[in-house]
């Protein structure tokens, strides 16, 4: 698959997940064989009025590229004007959103509020490829409800104004994150475009990742909770694309993964922020093993990587024989 003339590799990319997938998880998930991410979500009139948190969000590194800074907002001029000025970090391709259910944005005009007004959601589409000189591309939802799917339409309109590729998470922003994932019109959406379609929802695994592919006829998945404390699913959906074997890392592997992607996250962010934010994902990394919820319960009380360090050791302790 192709984002305008940028070659991509693989069968599966990182979701952006705002406060989730920051650079450390970003960098970590590509070395385990993503193809390519999206940076957290970010406001187009932070960036464009020069807000320090807002700029924070657009840096990345070349251990993430292929990645696209994401912006959100209602104003094509603003919207034009951030994806210029986040060109200084030097993205691959700019994504606009178009799918954020949060009330916070889609309460202001953005993200899934633009599946209400097609019309401004061109517009805006418009005004940052004419802005910029990479790839744009647009990430959205079926529909605001089940009343009113626009998904094809939209996606037509925005491969008119230039968009370069689309990704759409099969669900309606008043679903949220709920069941279940409309396969029938992610399909539509593929046959209304010409420009590579990118499927997200509940892919999880190299199954339900080949189902994808099957069900609908895109041209790439993409993960996002799935990945959360588990950057390996990425190379199982790879080998099973591949018809490989695959062999999930062992437990040490595993939180040995976590401890780079602790250190990365206080390398980028001050070093309390890094610890209190690593909690989460602490916690990701315990789903599945026995004695999960103990051990995601003393998640909640790190304050240094000593405290990880004995989490993992309980962990490794409690688990040895199953």
């Amino acid at each position: 698959m192709n984002i305008g003339k940028i070659k991509i590799n693989g069968f599966a990319a990182l979701a952006p997940m705002a406060g989730v997938a920051d650079r450390a998880m970003r960098e970590i998930c590509m070395q385990h064989g993503a193809a390519f991410c999206i940076g957290e979500l970010t406001s187009s009139k932070g960036v464009a009025l020069g807000d320090e948190k807002s700029f924070s969000l657009l840096a990345c590194n070349q251990a993430e590229r292929p990645i696209a800074s994401q912006l959100f907002g209602s104003d094509p001029e603003t919207m034009a004007k951030a994806a210029k000025k986040a060109l200084e970090f030097k993205p691959d391709f700019i994504d606009i959103n178009m799918g954020c259910p949060a009330p916070k944005v889609a309460g202001n005009g953005g993200g899934s509020a633009l599946l209400k007004d097609i019309i401004l959601a061109e517009k805006i589409v418009k005004a940052v490829v004419d802005a910029v000189d990479v790839p744009v591309t647009v990430k959205m939802r079926t529909g605001w409800d089940s009343d009113s799917i626009v998904a094809p339409e939209l996606a037509k309109r925005c491969e008119n104004a230039g968009a370069k590729m689309i990704t759409i998470h099969g669900r309606t922003r008043k679903q949220m994150y709920a069941p279940y994932i409309d396969y029938k019109t992610i399909e539509q959406v593929v046959k209304s475009v010409e420009i590579p379609v990118v499927a997200n929802g509940d892919v999880v695994d190299g199954k339900s990742a080949k189902y994808m592919y099957d069900a609908t006829g895109c041209d790439f998945v993409m993960v996002g909770r799935a990945a959360q404390g588990n950057p390996f699913v990425f190379e199982e959906i790879n080998a099973f694309m591949q018809n490989r074997p695959y062999t999930p890392p062992s437990l040490e592997k595993r939180f040995e993964t976590l401890f780079k992607q602790v250190e990365l996250m206080i390398k980028y962010k001050e070093s309390r922020i890094g610890i209190l934010e690593s909690r989460k994902h602490t916690a990701w990394y315990m789903q599945g093993l026995h004695s999960a919820a103990a051990l995601r319960r003393l998640c909640g009380e790190i304050n240094s990587l000593d405290d990880i360090r004995i989490i993992c050791e309980k962990a490794l302790e409690q688990n040895k024989n199953l």
